[in-house]
Formats: structure tokens, sequence, C-alpha cells
């Protein structure tokens, strides 16, 4: 029988990458995300795997470039301001085609900031998180259990695509504890998915050598391969969305939030709806691409974006739904955090002034 085991954020995304098939990881320490390394170094030597904790977030990346070169399922970890340090490698591994996966665990900026939550790196994941003509895939989980259960799906799609997957966390989620259901049943799947990567660099005694790069100097040769990626990216976009929606089908006003967030939303939304008032929750999960369809088919409504910045993924929203409906948004930023009754007076705000306006 399988019993829950009471875990933070942190150590769920941990866990769960071990489950997955993770064998290497590197990082470098930084808060709220050092629960997530430590777990690693503790557990990783238990699976047969590689811990190292780096001498700087430039390095660890690097090393994670070549343990996926290999064919490894590889990892790293950080916060904010050491993801930012990490873009020129995660640029690296998008324009080597590498599978592997980030966890941002965010805390507020700009700078050194502090280590309270935010959401305000959305456009440094979502836009490019690296140099060039590239995307990494972006996941966005809003529970513990969904730390743990998410990590399966990112090395699957890092796997499937050979791109960088970065999963977008908080401080509240990193480490706020809650039940989690683990299991191992991914674990010996994932330790052979390094036998079904032909691409993989791990010597070429018979068979012709593999090359990994991300340079190209002859003319064309990398437009071309920019095309390749394109078209990569155009089928990740087609068939990779994912959302959670909540009584979408009699919304006026629908809520919009990721994350740490969306559970806030979502309690606003049910204290609302026992008030009678219609309000439904579209939570996207990936982040990247961002789940469009799901504006596209909806109805008249209104939208409020509800974020911890003062406006990033409000602008996909208004993207998805070409101005069709009124967009509205509601953040804070710096540590600051939208609470049930902030939306709650801005939720019935805005459908007075629509009921007065008609």
């Amino acid at each position: 029988m399988n019993k829950k085991i009471l875990m933070t954020g942190n150590e769920a995304f941990a866990k769960g990458a071990l489950d997955a098939g993770c064998r290497f990881y590197a990082g470098y320490p930084i808060t709220p995300q050092n629960e997530l390394p430590a777990y690693m170094a503790l557990n990783m030597p238990q699976v047969g795997g590689v811990f190292i904790q780096a001498e700087s977030e430039i390095a660890a990346i690097n090393m994670v470039f070549g343990a996926s070169a290999a064919g490894a399922r590889s990892m790293t970890s950080s916060s904010s301001p050491g993801i930012s340090l990490k873009q020129e490698g995660i640029s690296y591994l998008a324009g080597a085609e590498l599978p592997s996966v980030i966890i941002n665990v965010m805390r507020a900026g700009p700078g050194l900031g502090n280590i309270w939550p935010s959401q305000s790196d959305y456009f440094q994941a979502t836009r490019s998180a690296g140099h060039g003509d590239s995307h990494c895939i972006v996941l966005a989980p809003s529970a513990v259990q969904e730390s743990y259960d998410i990590m399966t799906l990112a090395f699957d799609l890092a796997d499937k695509y050979r791109n960088p997957v970065m999963i977008m966390g908080d401080g509240l989620l990193g480490q706020m504890m809650e039940p989690v259901l683990a299991t191992n049943q991914r674990q010996a799947t994932g330790d052979r998915r390094q036998a079904t990567k032909p691409w993989a660099v791990t010597g070429c005694k018979g068979r012709k050598r593999n090359i990994t790069k991300s340079f190209y100097l002859r003319e064309g040769d990398l437009e071309q391969f920019n095309i390749l990626l394109q078209k990569k990216y155009q089928e990740i976009q087609e068939k990779e969305e994912r959302y959670e929606g909540l009584f979408l089908e009699d919304a006026e006003l629908v809520l919009v939030g990721y994350g740490t967030m969306s559970r806030i939303a979502k309690s606003a939304m049910y204290r609302l709806r026992e008030e009678n008032y219609k309000i439904g929750l579209i939570r996207p999960i990936t982040l990247w691409p961002f789940p469009k369809k799901v504006f596209e088919s909806m109805g008249k409504a209104i939208f409020l974006a509800v974020e911890m910045s003062y406006g990033q993924m409000v602008e996909d929203v208004k993207l998805a739904l070409n101005c069709r409906f009124p967009v509205e948004f509601l953040g804070r930023s710096g540590g600051g955090v939208v609470s049930e009754e902030d939306i709650i007076n801005k939720v019935k705000g805005l459908i007075n002034k629509t009921n007065r306006d008609e």
C-alpha cells in the first residue's frame, strides 16, 4: 500500500526527478530552492546517479550540457538571478537539441531582490530563456503533489522533442509542505531511456560518430537549422498545450492564474460562486506553449489575469483572445501576494461596473 509523505515543494521536485530517471544533477545554492539540491545530494548516490555542487550557476548548466550529451537524464535548479546566469547555457542546450530540465523557484526582483515569492520571471522563461531563436517548454505546477508528478512529464517532453524544459515554481510552492503520493514506477523506464538515444555522444566504436554542437559557420547552414527548430516549436505548440479549466460553460468572468496564484484565485472563485457570481478559472499548466485554444473557444466573458508580477502573463491572455473580450489585470510583486479578498473585491467591482454600463 502506497503511503503519502509530507514533503516541501522543493523536495517533491527532487523526488519526482529521481523517480522519473534523472541520474545527473548539478546546481549551486540559492534561497528559496536549497531544499532541492540538499535532497539530491542525499538521495542521488542511492540510485547510482551523480550529484555535483558546482562552483557557479554557469558551471552547473554547462555540466548539464555535458551529461545530457552523453545520454543521461540531467537537471539543474536555481532561483531567479541564478537562472539569469544560466541563460547562455540554456541557449546552448536548445541549439544542440539536448534534452534537460531546469527548475526556477522564483524569488522577487529585479536584481538580488529578496527571498519572497514572485512570478516576475514569466517573460524570461516564455520569450526565450536564452539568446537566439529558441524556446524552452515551460511547465507550471500549482501544488506539491503536482510538483512531484510533473517531473515525469518534464523529462518525457525533453526527450521527445530533444529540448530544454523549464519548470516555474515560486518561493511559496518551494517551501510549503503537503502530503505527496510518490511511487518508484518510472525509475527503470527512466534508466532504460539512455539506451534509446542514438544521437548521444557515448563512444563511436562500431557506429558512425555523433557530434553535439550549436555552431554553424558555412553560409546558410544556421538558417536551415533554425528553420528545423521552428518546425519543432510549431509541433510543440500544436500538440502540448495543457491547462485546467473550471466552470467555463456559464462563466461571465474568468480568472486566469498559474502556479501558486491559481490556488488563491480558485479559492476566491468558489467563494464568489457561493454568492451566485458566475466565475470560472483557467489555469495554464504549460506557459509555453501558452494554452491559446481554450481562450479561442470561449464565449463572451470578462477575463481577469491575476499574477505575482506587474503584468506579464496578461499579455499572453490578450494575445490568445485577440481583443475579442476585455482583459483586466490584478497583480503585486516584490514579495507581495494578491489575496482572496483582493480578487473578490476586484471581481465584484468589474461585474458591478459592467452591469451599470449595460
